[in-house]
């Protein structure tokens, strides 16, 4: 026997100031009178297995509320998940749920943080609370359709069938935009010639703007510059006082001093290496000089050519030529999608025929386990309601044909109920009484715990609008449910459940001078026989109550 939730801690939530409570193997019940606090209990419970909260749930007064419980992991098999999300595994598994006044929260397992997301993933795989408003679920097409899944055993059906089908609706969703496109493309074709032959006949190439701008404003200034290297040339090449004469005169003046100082030697050499460059300069400006001509026929090239690359960016509403080269590789790419594109639509219409066979049969697989799954699904819950009461029920599942494919296959589930003899089978929840859908819902609990390992089960007054001898059925099978390492926690206002826990906890309410605050016990033998003898006769405790609730105990016991 394995026990899977070991203990919970909670501490300023709600009502509840501090609350540490363990927890054993089996059947456990929890009671308390209306408002002690139960609910309150289970509102942390659900908080810390993902679900949304509210900072109106921390205690008044306090800047945090923390909900923390402790599992045993031993024998379930859950390795895969702490490896697909990067979890160090252990035995004895901690998750824990941090909610702060400012509205942040926090979410550990094993005291590593975690999303909220995987926290909830953890919780539906270690507890199942099946709180009133579940029996709701009675009329949910989904949940009727899992159910009969689990019963079924067809998992691994299941998965494959959603891969393939999740495939087989991408490449769908492919090929209708490639169709779309195609289409948009095609209408577009001539407009898309157009523009690229323009843009490939204007024969384009990087940093040629640039080129003739530089071009054109030499061309422009041409006169100036060709008077400014006349100036210059004029300045190192005059027959009178030009600079290179002068240079040449002062470059002999030190060479015929040299035999007589031979210090200025460097400088002699350093004065004749300049006049050698600005000798080297001089002719280069001269030769530029000569080149540099007006030329109107050239200008009016270089401006037509830049007038034609402005007005192609315009048009384009870009700024730079490799802007316009881009978008031509862009129009190039278009045109071969075009004349591709048949090509393509074809070879993803035969991968899309193939997967919609493969989709189809393995829908029709999972209708055949599913009809099978039903048969054995009616017989169980005929099996387990008639001694809960109904004699004359009739439970039939309905499967029928989609018109469309869906992610869980072609079929829709019906639960159709009828607990009389000549009443017509109809939709469960437009039927049965508030009493018959508890034993409904029970029943079919009882069948998935037996088909799946769920470790542990709480039940939030699954016993509404029963009493009775079909209360100590009910809670026959909550005993049974309770076997095979499962752990099963009942929330209950009737001593006939309450009596036959092996575990009895009550939830109370005390006042102190400034605060009322929620607290959870375990009840001692004793005890036990006090709570069950006030569910029995209220609150003026009789002999006879008490008389009657050591008779339930002792009953409990033989039934244990």
């Amino acid at each position: 026997m394995i026990n899977m939730l070991r203990s919970l801690y909670i501490q300023n939530y709600a009502l509840i100031e501090k609350l540490d409570i363990n927890f054993e193997k089996g059947f456990s019940v929890i009671t308390g009178e209306t408002g002690a606090g139960k609910s309150i209990m289970l509102g942390a419970i659900g908080l810390l297995l993902g679900q949304r909260a509210d900072v109106k749930a921390i205690r008044q007064g306090e800047k945090k509320c923390v909900i923390e419980a402790h599992f045993d992991l031993s024998g379930y098999q859950l390795h895969p998940f702490f490896d697909d999300n990067g979890l160090d595994y252990e035995d004895e598994c901690i998750i824990r749920r941090e909610i702060q006044s400012s509205g942040k929260t926090r979410a550990f397992i094993n005291d590593t943080p975690v999303q909220l997301s995987q926290l909830k993933e953890l919780g539906d795989k270690l507890v199942d609370v099946h709180s009133q408003h579940q029996n709701l679920l009675l009329n949910n097409e989904g949940f009727q359709l899992n159910v009969l899944d689990i019963l079924a055993h067809n998992q691994s059906t299941s998965e494959k069938y959603r891969l393939v089908y999740n495939e087989w609706k991408a490449i769908s969703k492919e090929l209708d935009e490639l169709r779309s496109q195609l289409s948009k493309n095609k209408a577009d074709e001539d407009y898309l010639r157009f523009q690229l032959n323009e843009l490939d006949e204007a024969h384009l190439y990087d940093n040629e703007e640039e080129e003739l701008q530089q071009e054109c404003d030499m061309l422009i200034h041409s006169e100036e510059i060709k008077k400014v290297f006349f100036d210059v040339d004029e300045h190192l090449n005059a027959e009178e006082n030009g600079v290179l004469d002068m240079l040449k005169e002062g470059n002999s003046s030190l060479e015929s001093i040299l035999p007589y100082y031979t210090d200025i030697e460097a400088l002699a050499e350093r004065l004749n290496s300049s006049y050698i460059e600005l000798k080297d300069i001089a002719a280069e400006i001269s030769k530029r000089e000569e080149r540099i001509e007006f030329n109107p026929e050239r200008l009016q090239e270089v401006t037509d050519r830049l007038n034609l690359i402005h007005a192609l960016q315009q048009k384009h509403q870009v700024n730079t030529i490799t802007d316009l080269l881009a978008l031509a590789d862009q129009y190039k790419s278009q045109l071969e999608n075009i004349s591709t594109s048949d090509e393509r639509i074809s070879t993803m219409e035969s991968q899309l025929a193939a997967l919609f066979s493969s989709v189809m049969a393995l829908a029709q697989e999972l209708t055949v386990s599913r009809k099978k799954a039903a048969v054995d699904v009616e017989k169980q819950m005929a099996n387990r309601l008639v001694p809960l009461g109904m004699p004359n029920v009739r439970f039939q599942v309905r499967i029928s044909k989609k018109n469309i494919l869906g992610l869980h296959g072609e079929d829709t589930v019906t639960f159709l109920f009828s607990a009389n003899k000549n009443g017509e089978l109809q939709n469960i929840s437009s039927v049965a009484s508030g009493g018959e859908i508890s034993r409904v819902m029970l029943s079919v609990k009882a069948m998935i715990a037996g088909a799946v390992k769920l470790p542990t089960i709480i039940f939030d007054e699954i016993d509404t609008g029963v009493s009775g001898e079909i209360a100590d059925k009910m809670a026959s099978i909550m005993q049974d449910m309770s076997q095979d390492g499962r752990q099963v926690i009942s929330i209950t206002h009737l001593p006939q459940i309450a009596s036959r826990g092996q575990i009895h906890y009550k939830v109370y309410k005390e006042d102190s001078d400034d605060a009322t605050n929620s607290h959870i016990k375990r009840l001692t033998d004793e005890e036990r026989i006090e709570e069950i003898a006030h569910m029995l006769s209220g609150s003026m405790l009789t002999e006879a109550a008490l008389n009657n609730a050591r008779t339930l105990l002792e009953e409990g016991k033989k039934n244990k």
